[in-house]
Parts: C-alpha cells; structure tokens; sequence
C-alpha cells in the first residue's frame, strides 16, 4: 500500500511534467519548475462549472492541463461578450498577479477540466526570489507574443482557415473525430457570431468539406 509521502511525491512528479510540457512554462529552469510545481494544486471542475466570477477576489491564476474554458466578460447593457477559449496547456487568470487583485473575467468550464492552481500569494512569494523573478517573466512576454501572433492571424486570415486551424488545434487531423464544444463555443472560439458559424458549416456541408454532426466531425481536409 503507498504512503502518503509517496503519493503526494508522485503528484509533485506529475505536476512537474504537466508544468515542462507546458508551452508557457516548458523553458523554465528545473528549479522554477519545482517550485512552482510544490506550491501548485490540480483542481477539476464538471461541464457548466464556473472556476471564478468577474470581479471576484482574484486567489489564483491556472494552468489549463484538460478540457475548456470560456472567458467571458459582462457588458453595460447586461449581455456578456466571449474574450477567448482557453485550451489544455494555456495560463489564464495570471492578470491578478500584477496588474488587479481582482477577476477581470469569468471562467466557465465548456466541457469537464482539470487544471493547476496557483495560489496568489505563493507565486508572490517566489517572485522575491531573483532566478524564479527572471525566469517568470520571461514566461509571461511569452504568453504576451502568442497573444499576438494569435491576434496576427484572426486579422490576417478568414473565417474558414480560422475553423480549420481551430480544429486541428482541438482535434489533430485524424479526418473523424469528437468535439467536446458546442457550436456557439467554437464560433467565439474563432472570433466569429453563431449565425457566420452556421452558414459556413452549411456551406462546407454542400461542398463535402466538413460534415459536423453532435459532437462528431468528418473532415475532408486535414
């Protein structure tokens, strides 16, 4: 029977892994990675369950390991607008490090997650150390260049090359495969209405492109 001490080792283990196949994170020194991995927990969350409210007291920020997450914020007028969807190895949330204590958002899960958490208060503590400092926000300039690039290629590309990577993103290019998103997740997704989302899946339907059934997707092109 394992010990305590042993499982708890293993979760550190897997955290660590979780932590260096990151994107953000994967060119963080072994010690940072540690040390952010031993003050770090892994949380789950159901479909439909809100990680944090706009405006809430911000305790921590996360790392995405499975699922979705929609971040969404509130207009004046009482609707809400989608910021993005963040997907399994993105941060989110990091803003209450720095620049508010509070959530500018709210996070709902689009399908069952897990995640890291990072408690607020440990990661500033680790921010008074010199190496880690360095090491962090060299992380967080990187996370600022993907949001750009990302920005670079709504701008620069249409709606339908948008959908595509979207999927390969999500699904890889096995030409069938399951979605765990629904339609109107994945037109906020691609920065697209519902109503444009819709017309363009009719219209890859006609053309056998792309057939999008429930939860399941044929592709023609990968």
């Amino acid at each position: 029977m394992k010990t305590l001490s042993s499982v708890a080792a293993r979760a550190l283990r897997d955290r660590c892994l979780a932590l260096a196949q990151s994107g953000f994170f994967r060119d963080l020194s072994r010690p940072s990675i540690e040390a952010l991995a031993a003050v770090s927990e892994t949380g789950a969350w159901d479909r439909r369950a809100v990680l944090f409210r706009e405006g809430q007291k911000g305790a921590a920020f996360f790392l995405l390991l499975e699922g979705a997450v929609q971040l969404e914020k509130a207009t004046p007028d009482g609707g809400v607008v989608v910021i993005r969807l963040a997907a399994p190895g993105e941060i989110f949330a990091e803003v209450i490090l720095f620049e508010q204590d509070r959530y500018p958002v709210t996070a709902t899960a689009m399908t069952p997650v897990k995640a890291l958490v990072f408690p607020r208060a440990e990661i500033h503590h680790l921010l008074e150390q010199p190496d880690f400092r360095r090491d962090f926000i060299a992380m967080l300039m990187r996370k600022q260049r993907y949001l750009t690039e990302r920005m670079a290629f709504f701008l620069g590309h249409d709606v339908e090359e948008r959908l595509f990577f979207f999927l390969r993103e999500q699904c890889g290019t096995a030409p069938v495969a399951r979605l765990p998103l629904n339609k109107k997740a994945v037109a906020a997704a691609i920065g697209a209405s519902p109503e444009t989302l819709s017309r363009l899946l009719r219209r890859l339907r006609r053309s056998g492109a792309l057939r999008w059934d429930g939860r399941t997707i044929r592709r023609r092109r990968v």
